[in-house]
C-alpha cells in the first residue's frame, strides 16, 4: 500500500507540477519590436520631359513633350493632349521658336530641317494664325 501511495502521490505531482507550468507559462520575445513610421509612401515616376529634340525626326503620334500645364505650346503640326502632353500630326522635322510679344515657347513639325519662321515672318504670322491658314499655306 506505501508502494502504491507514493506512486499515486507522484503522478498527481508530476500532473500538478506540468498543467501549472502550461498554464503560468509565458512567451518573451526574442527580437525587439518594430515602431511605426509615417513616411515610407512615394508615387511613382511620371518621366516628363522633352522626348524629341529640335532638329529630330519624328513620326505622326511620337510624343514631343510631356509637361504639367502648357510650358511650350503647340505649334504647326503639333497636337495637345488632355494631360498637355504635345504630339506631332504629321511626320517631320521638330522645331522649336518662341513669341517675345506673348513670352510663348511653341514646338512645331515641319517637313524639312529649315525653320521658315526664321526666313519668313508673313508666314509665321499666317501659321500660328489659325489651322485653316496652314492648310493653304504648307501645302
Amino acid at each position: 500500500d506505501a508502494m502504491l501511495a507514493l506512486l499515486a502521490r507522484g503522478a498527481s505531482a508530476l500532473r500538478a507540477s506540468a498543467s501549472d507550468g502550461l498554464i503560468g507559462a509565458s512567451r518573451t520575445a526574442t527580437k525587439m519590436s518594430g515602431g511605426t513610421t509615417k513616411n515610407g509612401r512615394d508615387s511613382n515616376p511620371k518621366y516628363l520631359g522633352l522626348k524629341k529634340h529640335g532638329g529630330e525626326a519624328c513620326l505622326a503620334g511620337n510624343i514631343i513633350i510631356r509637361q504639367r500645364g502648357t510650358k511650350v505650346h503647340p505649334g504647326v503640326h503639333v497636337g495637345m493632349g488632355r494631360d498637355h502632353t504635345l504630339f506631332a500630326l504629321k511626320p517631320g522635322y521638330v522645331c522649336f521658336s518662341t513669341d517675345a510679344f506673348r513670352d510663348r515657347k511653341y514646338v512645331n513639325i515641319f517637313p524639312t530641317r529649315d525653320n521658315p519662321f526664321k526666313e519668313k515672318k508673313e508666314l509665321r504670322k499666317q501659321l500660328l494664325k489659325g489651322p485653316a491658314l496652314v492648310k493653304r499655306v504648307v501645302k
